[in-house]
């Protein structure tokens, strides 16, 4: 049992204002394991002034000071990293292996806000007249909103509060309603490292309710969505309609450029790895594998072989490689675009087929012989299948991998020095990796284009969106 979740506003754990609770399930049995506390509007008010008044507090402190709070909250992840991960994949499905990762990388992230936070530097501008001073300094945006989804619940959240406290921001957090329980215990260790009152809040209830309030209220400076496409173009229009800096993490369906030059087994190895991560619930996921035609065939058998040894289960038993879906209507969803993929043409080489009668165990997936034409090469299936078509060259496979609005993630496999410079200049995508997985690192950054978002959650950059620029000038002869 994850027992019950409250909300954290005005620096004490508490239920909501009308005692309204919602159930958690654990994905692998379909049991309840706990509930959550739901905010109301009410809630939601004290949550701002607290975050206002937070603020104040927050941004006076010395930066140094700011930077040792957060190692020490790193300090304290560290220590709770076992209790942490056994909550997250208990209500997430993840393999517990996979979650301690998840909950360690937490206090890296801060380890590296903490880092950031003592390079906030200003400027001074040389001027054109005697006596006049030119500077310029930068100070945190204020009150911060962010919302965060439910397939890496804690990492998702420690890549907003860490920053935003780096800089000297307060924030209300909306984590997700279907995994509250691990983000919980994550606020509760930084805020455990001596967070003044105020700074950080945490809520949970109706995602349009918490949002709609939130977004618009005068208190809130600065907006960050991790989670779909039309909900995150939602929040932003909604953000900018009230001239909010906002920060969007979006979905991808992210391309796999695989060429001929690589070691087939090799390269296959990795992807399997990081294809059936959490379930393919991943944003980056890689997704439409483009292999070239005089590899294609021994690429997909040597995928679906080492594929087909993964071991599906309960994310708490030993050996299991990969979880549950988070719900039966994810599975159905990925279920779904498999079986129009097959009626429309392709060729089903392994899974396909829920596992069981409780819980939402999917079969990983692969389906060979995909066209663009079809409704799965268009639309994020998020889940545990990948996509395989053939392409003759490098021209043809870059104008597959840009075809659809979106540009978060994209990988490539080959030993070509001409096809790295190629795409690397070509690849419409935010971030690119070659012949490894290098994405997701604290000190790198992470963030997509057109319809995956814009702003960055990693390295030096995602400090920009909680800091404001201001230009101070004065004759000091007047």
């Amino acid at each position: 049992m994850v027992s019950h979740t409250q909300l954290l506003i005005a620096g004490s754990w508490v239920d909501g204002s009308q005692q309204q609770v919602i159930e958690v399930q654990n994905p692998a049995t379909g049991e309840q394991i706990g509930t959550v506390s739901r905010a109301t509007v009410d809630d939601l008010d004290r949550a701002l002034d607290s975050a206002q008044a937070g603020f104040a507090t927050w941004r006076r402190t010395p930066v140094v000071e700011r930077a040792r709070l957060l190692r020490r909250a790193a300090e304290i992840v560290r220590e709770r990293a076992d209790d942490i991960a056994r909550t997250l994949t208990m209500e997430q499905g993840k393999p517990l292996a996979e979650a301690r990762v998840e909950t360690l990388s937490c206090a890296d992230v801060l380890e590296w806000s903490a880092e950031e936070a003592r390079r906030i530097y200003g400027r001074l501008i040389p001027p054109r007249a005697d006596g006049v001073r030119q500077a310029v300094t930068r100070e945190p945006v204020g009150p911060v909103a962010a919302f965060t989804p439910w397939n890496f619940p804690v990492s998702q959240v420690v890549k907003k509060v860490a920053p935003a406290l780096a800089a000297g921001c307060s924030i209300i957090v909306k984590a997700t309603e279907e995994t509250p329980a691990s983000p919980a215990a994550l606020i509760r260790a930084i805020v455990d490292a001596g967070l003044p009152e105020g700074v950080v809040q945490l809520v949970y209830g109706d995602p349009a309710e918490i949002s709609g309030h939130l977004v618009p209220h005068p208190v809130i400076r600065k907006v960050s969505f991790t989670g779909s496409v039309p909900v995150g173009k939602h929040l932003a229009a909604l953000a900018g309609q009230h001239m909010k800096r906002a920060t969007m993490e979006l979905g991808g369906h992210a391309p796999v450029m695989v060429f001929d030059d690589v070691d087939v087994d090799g390269a296959a190895a990795t992807l399997v790895g990081s294809k059936f991560r959490n379930a393919g619930q991943v944003c980056v996921s890689p997704t439409r594998f483009l292999v070239q035609e005089g590899i294609y065939d021994r690429f997909v058998k040597s995928f679906v072989e080492q594929a087909g040894r993964i071991k599906v289960g309960n994310g708490l038993d030993e050996g299991v490689g990969m979880g549950p879906l988070v719900n039966e209507k994810r599975l159905q969803a990925v279920d779904g675009l498999i079986a129009d993929a097959v009626r429309d043409g392709a060729e089903l080489a392994l899974g396909g087929e829920r596992i069981g009668n409780s819980g939402s165990f999917y079969r990983p997936s692969v389906v060979k012989d995909v066209t663009p034409s079809m409704r799965i090469m268009n639309e994020e299936p998020f889940g545990p299948v990948a996509l395989m078509m053939p392409f003759r060259a490098i021209d043809e496979v870059v104008l597959e991998a840009n075809r659809l609005p979106f540009g978060l993630a994209s990988y490539a496999f080959t030993r070509s020095a001409r096809n790295v410079e190629t795409l690397s200049d070509a690849v419409e995508a935010g971030m690119l990796t070659i012949n490894h997985l290098g994405l997701a690192l604290p000190e790198t950054p992470f963030g997509g284009v057109k319809d995956s978002g814009y702003g960055s959650e990693g390295g030096s950059e995602s400090m920009d969106a909680y800091l404001v620029t201001k230009f101070v000038t004065h004759n000091a002869l007047y």
